[in-house]
Protein backbone atom coordinates (compact mmCIF):
# COMPACT_ATOMS: atom_id res chain seq x y z
CA UNK A 1 0.00 0.00 0.00
CA UNK A 2 1.14 3.55 -0.92
CA UNK A 3 1.62 6.06 1.37
CA UNK A 4 -1.57 8.56 1.79
CA UNK A 5 -0.66 11.32 0.20
CA UNK A 6 1.53 10.25 -2.42
CA UNK A 7 0.82 12.63 -5.66
CA UNK A 8 0.38 15.51 -3.20
CA UNK A 9 3.03 18.29 -4.15
CA UNK A 10 3.29 20.95 -1.31
CA UNK A 11 5.94 24.24 -1.20
CA UNK A 12 7.58 24.85 2.11
CA UNK A 13 8.64 28.32 2.86
CA UNK A 14 8.67 27.76 6.50
CA UNK A 15 11.90 27.65 8.61
CA UNK A 16 12.05 27.29 12.50
CA UNK A 17 10.17 24.66 14.25
CA UNK A 18 6.00 24.84 13.37
CA UNK A 19 6.16 25.43 9.86
CA UNK A 20 8.74 22.61 9.59
CA UNK A 21 7.22 20.26 11.44
CA UNK A 22 3.82 20.50 9.74
CA UNK A 23 5.84 19.80 6.38
CA UNK A 24 7.69 17.06 7.88
CA UNK A 25 4.59 15.06 8.86
CA UNK A 26 2.94 15.57 5.60
CA UNK A 27 6.32 14.27 4.29
CA UNK A 28 6.12 11.29 6.18
CA UNK A 29 2.95 10.40 4.45
CA UNK A 30 3.97 10.45 1.06
CA UNK A 31 3.47 14.27 -0.41
CA UNK A 32 6.27 15.80 -2.69
CA UNK A 33 7.53 18.33 -0.07
CA UNK A 34 10.04 21.04 -1.60
CA UNK A 35 11.59 22.67 0.91
CA UNK A 36 12.49 26.54 -0.28
CA UNK A 37 14.84 28.09 1.50
CA UNK A 38 16.38 31.94 1.08
CA UNK A 39 19.92 31.76 0.17
CA UNK A 40 21.36 32.47 3.71
CA UNK A 41 18.98 29.05 4.62
CA UNK A 42 16.66 28.26 7.18
CA UNK A 43 17.46 29.85 11.01
CA UNK A 44 17.76 26.18 11.99
CA UNK A 45 20.84 25.06 10.33
CA UNK A 46 22.34 26.98 12.90
CA UNK A 47 20.40 25.38 16.10
CA UNK A 48 22.07 22.36 18.34
CA UNK A 49 22.65 20.01 18.47
CA UNK A 50 25.65 20.74 16.04
CA UNK A 51 27.66 17.79 14.61
CA UNK A 52 30.25 17.79 12.28
CA UNK A 53 29.35 21.47 11.77
CA UNK A 54 25.86 20.40 10.50
CA UNK A 55 22.71 20.78 12.93
CA UNK A 56 20.81 18.12 13.98
CA UNK A 57 18.00 19.45 14.95
CA UNK A 58 17.66 20.64 11.21
CA UNK A 59 18.40 16.78 10.26
CA UNK A 60 14.70 16.03 12.20
CA UNK A 61 12.19 18.46 11.03
CA UNK A 62 13.11 18.05 7.31
CA UNK A 63 13.69 14.88 6.52
CA UNK A 64 12.05 13.68 3.27
CA UNK A 65 12.11 16.48 1.67
CA UNK A 66 13.53 18.00 -1.22
CA UNK A 67 15.81 21.27 -0.48
CA UNK A 68 15.61 24.37 -3.31
CA UNK A 69 17.22 27.99 -2.82
CA UNK A 70 15.34 30.50 -4.49
CA UNK A 71 16.46 34.52 -3.61
CA UNK A 72 12.45 36.10 -3.58
CA UNK A 73 14.14 39.30 -3.55
CA UNK A 74 14.53 39.04 -7.72
CA UNK A 75 12.00 39.17 -10.29
CA UNK A 76 13.18 35.61 -11.83
CA UNK A 77 13.12 34.04 -8.64
CA UNK A 78 9.07 35.22 -7.86
CA UNK A 79 8.62 34.03 -11.25
CA UNK A 80 10.14 30.78 -10.87
CA UNK A 81 7.81 30.56 -7.28
CA UNK A 82 5.01 31.56 -9.28
CA UNK A 83 5.87 28.76 -11.43
CA UNK A 84 5.81 26.06 -8.46
CA UNK A 85 2.58 27.43 -7.41
CA UNK A 86 0.71 26.82 -10.60
CA UNK A 87 1.97 22.85 -10.24
CA UNK A 88 1.59 22.22 -6.74
CA UNK A 89 -1.13 21.93 -4.28
CA UNK A 90 -0.32 23.39 -1.04
CA UNK A 91 1.84 26.36 0.04
CA UNK A 92 3.14 26.88 2.95
CA UNK A 93 4.69 29.73 5.44
CA UNK A 94 5.19 31.10 8.81
CA UNK A 95 6.62 34.86 8.03
CA UNK A 96 6.18 37.34 10.03
CA UNK A 97 2.35 37.90 8.57
CA UNK A 98 2.11 40.44 5.86
CA UNK A 99 5.71 39.53 4.95
CA UNK A 100 4.65 37.03 2.21
CA UNK A 101 2.06 39.62 0.45
CA UNK A 102 4.98 42.18 0.62
CA UNK A 103 6.83 39.96 -1.47
CA UNK A 104 4.02 39.92 -4.57
CA UNK A 105 2.27 36.90 -3.20
CA UNK A 106 -1.12 37.99 -1.33
CA UNK A 107 -3.49 35.18 -0.87
CA UNK A 108 -6.21 37.13 -4.01
CA UNK A 109 -2.74 36.35 -6.28
CA UNK A 110 -1.91 32.89 -5.50
CA UNK A 111 -5.57 32.12 -6.54
CA UNK A 112 -4.97 33.45 -9.67
CA UNK A 113 -1.62 31.53 -10.37
CA UNK A 114 -3.35 28.06 -9.11
CA UNK A 115 -6.94 28.32 -7.85
CA UNK A 116 -6.60 24.83 -6.44
CA UNK A 117 -4.18 25.95 -4.02
CA UNK A 118 -4.32 25.53 -0.13
CA UNK A 119 -2.55 27.90 0.90
CA UNK A 120 -1.98 27.64 4.67
CA UNK A 121 0.25 29.84 7.23
CA UNK A 122 1.62 30.16 11.02
CA UNK A 123 1.94 32.65 13.19
CA UNK A 124 1.91 34.30 16.38
CA UNK A 125 -1.17 36.10 16.81
CA UNK A 126 -3.19 35.33 13.83
CA UNK A 127 -4.01 37.51 10.41
CA UNK A 128 -6.48 39.29 12.04
CA UNK A 129 -6.71 40.62 15.29
CA UNK A 130 -5.58 43.70 17.31
CA UNK A 131 -1.41 41.71 17.43
CA UNK A 132 -1.41 40.09 13.97
CA UNK A 133 1.87 42.29 13.19
CA UNK A 134 3.94 41.03 15.98
CA UNK A 135 6.55 38.03 15.68
CA UNK A 136 6.32 35.48 18.64
CA UNK A 137 8.93 31.84 19.42
CA UNK A 138 7.32 29.66 21.56
CA UNK A 139 7.89 31.04 24.52
CA UNK A 140 6.11 34.37 24.08
CA UNK A 141 3.36 32.05 22.75
CA UNK A 142 3.21 30.05 26.10
CA UNK A 143 3.53 33.10 27.71
CA UNK A 144 0.42 34.90 26.83
CA UNK A 145 -1.79 31.94 26.06
CA UNK A 146 -1.57 31.77 30.19
CA UNK A 147 0.14 28.33 30.00
CA UNK A 148 3.51 29.38 32.00
CA UNK A 149 1.07 30.81 34.66
CA UNK A 150 -0.45 27.68 35.25
CA UNK A 151 2.64 25.88 34.78
CA UNK A 152 5.28 24.86 37.77
CA UNK A 153 4.44 24.65 41.48
CA UNK A 154 2.45 26.81 44.12
CA UNK A 155 4.91 28.27 45.69
CA UNK A 156 7.61 29.02 42.45
CA UNK A 157 7.11 31.18 39.27
CA UNK A 158 5.41 30.05 36.50
CA UNK A 159 7.59 28.07 34.19
CA UNK A 160 8.07 27.27 30.59
CA UNK A 161 6.73 24.11 29.49
CA UNK A 162 9.91 22.26 28.20
CA UNK A 163 9.43 21.20 24.67
CA UNK A 164 8.16 23.97 22.58
CA UNK A 165 4.64 22.89 22.31
CA UNK A 166 2.96 26.05 20.73
CA UNK A 167 5.20 25.43 17.85
CA UNK A 168 4.15 21.57 17.90
CA UNK A 169 0.81 22.04 18.06
CA UNK A 170 0.81 24.36 15.77
CA UNK A 171 2.18 22.68 13.22
CA UNK A 172 -0.30 19.94 13.96
CA UNK A 173 -2.74 21.95 13.64
CA UNK A 174 -2.14 23.27 10.21
CA UNK A 175 -1.21 19.74 8.89
CA UNK A 176 -4.78 18.66 9.78
CA UNK A 177 -6.10 21.72 8.36
CA UNK A 178 -4.64 21.27 5.51
CA UNK A 179 -5.80 17.74 5.15
CA UNK A 180 -9.31 19.07 5.69
CA UNK A 181 -8.51 21.13 3.02
CA UNK A 182 -7.50 18.18 0.62
CA UNK A 183 -10.66 16.27 1.57
CA UNK A 184 -13.02 20.15 0.46
CA UNK A 185 -11.25 20.59 -2.60
CA UNK A 186 -11.89 16.66 -3.47
CA UNK A 187 -15.83 17.88 -3.53
CA UNK A 188 -15.58 21.70 -4.36
CA UNK A 189 -12.63 21.50 -7.07
CA UNK A 190 -11.76 25.14 -5.02
CA UNK A 191 -8.28 25.61 -2.43
CA UNK A 192 -8.81 27.83 0.35
CA UNK A 193 -6.80 29.77 3.17
CA UNK A 194 -5.86 28.38 6.13
CA UNK A 195 -4.96 30.67 9.25
CA UNK A 196 -3.79 29.05 12.52
CA UNK A 197 -2.12 31.28 15.44
CA UNK A 198 0.16 29.81 18.35
CA UNK A 199 -1.70 31.73 20.85
CA UNK A 200 -5.20 30.24 19.42
CA UNK A 201 -3.59 26.73 19.39
CA UNK A 202 -2.01 27.32 23.10
CA UNK A 203 -5.03 28.22 24.18
CA UNK A 204 -7.54 25.87 23.12
CA UNK A 205 -5.04 22.60 24.61
CA UNK A 206 -5.91 24.54 28.14
CA UNK A 207 -8.71 22.22 28.48
CA UNK A 208 -10.38 22.75 32.39
CA UNK A 209 -7.94 25.85 32.65
CA UNK A 210 -10.47 28.14 30.66
CA UNK A 211 -13.32 26.48 31.74
CA UNK A 212 -12.61 26.93 35.53
CA UNK A 213 -12.78 30.22 34.22
CA UNK A 214 -15.61 30.78 32.01
CA UNK A 215 -17.58 28.13 33.94
CA UNK A 216 -16.75 27.79 36.96
CA UNK A 217 -15.45 31.37 37.23
CA UNK A 218 -12.11 30.67 39.21
CA UNK A 219 -9.13 31.91 38.23
CA UNK A 220 -6.33 28.84 37.89
CA UNK A 221 -3.10 28.80 39.59
CA UNK A 222 -0.19 26.27 39.67
CA UNK A 223 -0.93 23.27 41.12
CA UNK A 224 2.46 21.27 40.33
CA UNK A 225 2.09 17.82 38.99
CA UNK A 226 -1.30 17.60 40.59
CA UNK A 227 -4.60 17.57 38.96
CA UNK A 228 -6.82 19.87 39.96
CA UNK A 229 -10.12 17.87 39.32
CA UNK A 230 -9.03 14.72 39.17
CA UNK A 231 -7.27 12.67 42.75
CA UNK A 232 -5.60 10.57 43.63
CA UNK A 233 -3.73 11.83 39.62
CA UNK A 234 -0.28 12.93 40.46
CA UNK A 235 3.01 12.08 40.82
CA UNK A 236 4.53 10.71 44.17
CA UNK A 237 8.04 9.59 46.16
CA UNK A 238 8.53 5.65 46.05
CA UNK A 239 11.76 4.08 47.92
CA UNK A 240 14.22 4.90 44.77
CA UNK A 241 12.97 7.70 42.36
CA UNK A 242 9.56 8.91 41.25
CA UNK A 243 6.01 7.66 39.41
CA UNK A 244 3.50 9.27 38.22
CA UNK A 245 -0.02 7.59 38.98
CA UNK A 246 -3.92 8.37 37.50
CA UNK A 247 -6.63 6.86 39.74
CA UNK A 248 -9.21 8.59 37.79
CA UNK A 249 -12.59 6.97 39.84
CA UNK A 250 -14.01 6.16 42.89
CA UNK A 251 -13.88 2.37 41.88
CA UNK A 252 -9.91 3.01 41.36
CA UNK A 253 -9.82 4.67 44.12
CA UNK A 254 -11.62 1.75 46.14
CA UNK A 255 -8.86 -0.93 44.27
CA UNK A 256 -6.00 1.50 45.20
CA UNK A 257 -7.28 1.36 49.17
CA UNK A 258 -7.72 -2.62 48.85
CA UNK A 259 -3.70 -2.23 47.58
CA UNK A 260 -2.17 -0.17 50.03
CA UNK A 261 -4.56 -1.71 53.21
CA UNK A 262 -6.03 1.34 54.17
CA UNK A 263 -9.59 0.05 53.82
CA UNK A 264 -10.77 2.42 55.85
CA UNK A 265 -10.08 5.25 53.68
CA UNK A 266 -12.74 3.97 50.83
CA UNK A 267 -15.59 5.69 52.50
CA UNK A 268 -13.98 8.02 54.71
CA UNK A 269 -15.98 11.67 54.41
CA UNK A 270 -12.54 12.76 52.98
CA UNK A 271 -11.63 10.32 49.95
CA UNK A 272 -14.76 8.91 49.26
CA UNK A 273 -16.11 10.88 46.21
CA UNK A 274 -13.47 12.54 43.44
CA UNK A 275 -14.37 16.01 44.82
CA UNK A 276 -13.46 15.27 48.61
CA UNK A 277 -9.86 13.69 47.77
CA UNK A 278 -9.10 17.03 45.23
CA UNK A 279 -10.33 19.04 48.30
CA UNK A 280 -8.60 16.87 50.78
CA UNK A 281 -5.74 16.09 48.35
CA UNK A 282 -2.67 17.00 50.81
CA UNK A 283 -3.92 14.60 53.70
CA UNK A 284 -4.51 11.77 50.52
CA UNK A 285 -0.27 12.89 49.74
CA UNK A 286 0.43 11.21 52.77
CA UNK A 287 -1.93 8.02 52.98
CA UNK A 288 -0.19 7.32 49.38
CA UNK A 289 3.25 8.20 50.46
CA UNK A 290 3.22 6.21 53.58
CA UNK A 291 2.74 2.96 51.25
CA UNK A 292 4.78 4.00 48.12
CA UNK A 293 7.88 5.08 49.78
CA UNK A 294 8.43 1.35 51.17
CA UNK A 295 8.56 -0.22 47.92
CA UNK A 296 10.46 0.73 44.40
CA UNK A 297 9.19 2.46 41.42
CA UNK A 298 9.18 -1.00 39.48
CA UNK A 299 7.41 -2.61 42.52
CA UNK A 300 4.35 -0.16 42.25
CA UNK A 301 4.37 -0.23 38.69
CA UNK A 302 4.04 -3.75 38.53
CA UNK A 303 1.17 -4.00 41.22
CA UNK A 304 -0.91 -1.23 39.88
CA UNK A 305 -0.48 -2.00 36.42
CA UNK A 306 -1.92 -5.83 37.32
CA UNK A 307 -4.73 -4.28 39.49
CA UNK A 308 -5.59 -1.80 36.22
CA UNK A 309 -4.54 1.42 37.93
CA UNK A 310 -2.76 3.74 35.43
CA UNK A 311 0.66 4.19 36.44
CA UNK A 312 4.17 4.61 34.77
CA UNK A 313 8.09 5.41 35.62
CA UNK A 314 9.32 9.19 35.45
CA UNK A 315 11.83 8.45 32.67
CA UNK A 316 14.53 10.68 31.62
CA UNK A 317 15.27 10.99 27.43
CA UNK A 318 17.91 8.32 27.48
CA UNK A 319 15.60 5.90 29.37
CA UNK A 320 12.82 6.72 27.55
CA UNK A 321 14.74 6.50 24.03
CA UNK A 322 16.43 3.04 25.32
CA UNK A 323 12.97 1.73 26.07
CA UNK A 324 11.73 -1.42 24.44
CA UNK A 325 8.54 0.52 24.00
CA UNK A 326 9.92 2.86 21.73
CA UNK A 327 11.75 0.20 19.70
CA UNK A 328 8.63 -1.50 19.59
CA UNK A 329 6.54 1.06 17.94
CA UNK A 330 9.34 2.16 15.77
CA UNK A 331 9.82 5.63 16.98
CA UNK A 332 13.28 6.23 16.26
CA UNK A 333 14.77 5.90 12.86
CA UNK A 334 17.83 5.43 11.41
CA UNK A 335 19.34 7.21 7.92
CA UNK A 336 22.43 8.71 6.99
CA UNK A 337 22.50 12.44 7.16
CA UNK A 338 25.11 13.44 4.14
CA UNK A 339 25.49 17.01 6.17
CA UNK A 340 25.77 15.51 9.47
CA UNK A 341 28.03 12.66 7.40
CA UNK A 342 27.15 9.82 9.42
CA UNK A 343 23.90 8.27 10.34
CA UNK A 344 21.69 9.72 12.96
CA UNK A 345 19.02 8.44 14.63
CA UNK A 346 15.51 10.34 14.55
CA UNK A 347 12.02 10.57 16.06
CA UNK A 348 9.49 8.75 14.31
CA UNK A 349 5.65 9.42 12.76
CA UNK A 350 3.48 8.64 15.43
CA UNK A 351 0.78 8.06 12.89
CA UNK A 352 0.94 4.19 12.22
CA UNK A 353 -0.99 2.69 8.97
CA UNK A 354 -1.67 -0.56 8.11
CA UNK A 355 0.00 -1.83 5.78
CA UNK A 356 2.14 1.44 4.87
CA UNK A 357 5.64 1.14 5.62
CA UNK A 358 7.74 3.14 8.51
CA UNK A 359 10.64 4.88 8.23
CA UNK A 360 12.80 8.07 6.77
CA UNK A 361 12.71 7.84 2.75
CA UNK A 362 15.25 10.56 2.32
CA UNK A 363 17.99 12.62 5.08
CA UNK A 364 16.96 16.14 5.14
CA UNK A 365 18.23 18.31 2.15
CA UNK A 366 21.24 20.11 1.88
CA UNK A 367 21.14 23.71 1.42
CA UNK A 368 19.72 24.13 -2.26
CA UNK A 369 20.71 19.98 -2.97
CA UNK A 370 17.70 19.68 -5.17
CA UNK A 371 17.03 23.37 -7.32
CA UNK A 372 18.49 22.34 -10.51
CA UNK A 373 15.72 18.79 -10.32
CA UNK A 374 13.01 20.63 -9.85
CA UNK A 375 13.66 23.26 -11.93
CA UNK A 376 14.42 20.78 -14.74
CA UNK A 377 11.60 18.00 -13.72
CA UNK A 378 8.72 20.03 -12.74
CA UNK A 379 9.12 23.12 -14.54
CA UNK A 380 10.80 21.48 -17.24
CA UNK A 381 13.73 23.88 -17.42
CA UNK A 382 16.56 23.50 -19.60
CA UNK A 383 19.92 23.32 -18.83
CA UNK A 384 20.69 26.73 -20.35
CA UNK A 385 17.17 28.48 -17.94
CA UNK A 386 18.90 26.56 -15.33
CA UNK A 387 22.12 28.46 -15.78
CA UNK A 388 20.52 31.66 -16.88
CA UNK A 389 18.50 31.23 -13.23
CA UNK A 390 21.80 31.06 -11.27
CA UNK A 391 23.81 33.83 -12.99
CA UNK A 392 21.18 36.09 -12.23
CA UNK A 393 21.38 35.18 -8.34
CA UNK A 394 17.48 34.07 -8.51
CA UNK A 395 17.97 30.33 -6.79
CA UNK A 396 21.05 28.11 -5.49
Amino acid sequence: MGRPLEGVRVLDLTQAYSGPFCTMQLADMGAEVIKIEAPMGDQTRGWGPIKNGYSGYYAYVNRNKKGMVLNLKTEEGKQMLRELIAKSDVICENFKVGTFAKLGFPYEELKKINPRIIYGSISGFGITGPLSDRPAYDIIAQAMSGMIDVTGFPDQPGVKIGPSIGDNYSGAYLCLGILMALYQRERTGEGCRLDVAMVDTLFSVMENFVVAYTIGGVVPKRNGNVDPAIAPFATFHAKDGDFAMGCGTDKMWGILCGIMNTPQYIEDPRFKYNDDRCKNFKALEVIVEEWSMKLTVDEIDKILYENGIPVGPINNIKQISESELIKSRNMLWDVYDPGIKEEVRLPGCPIKIQGVEDGIRKAAPLLGEDTDKVLRDILGYSDEQIKAAHDANACG
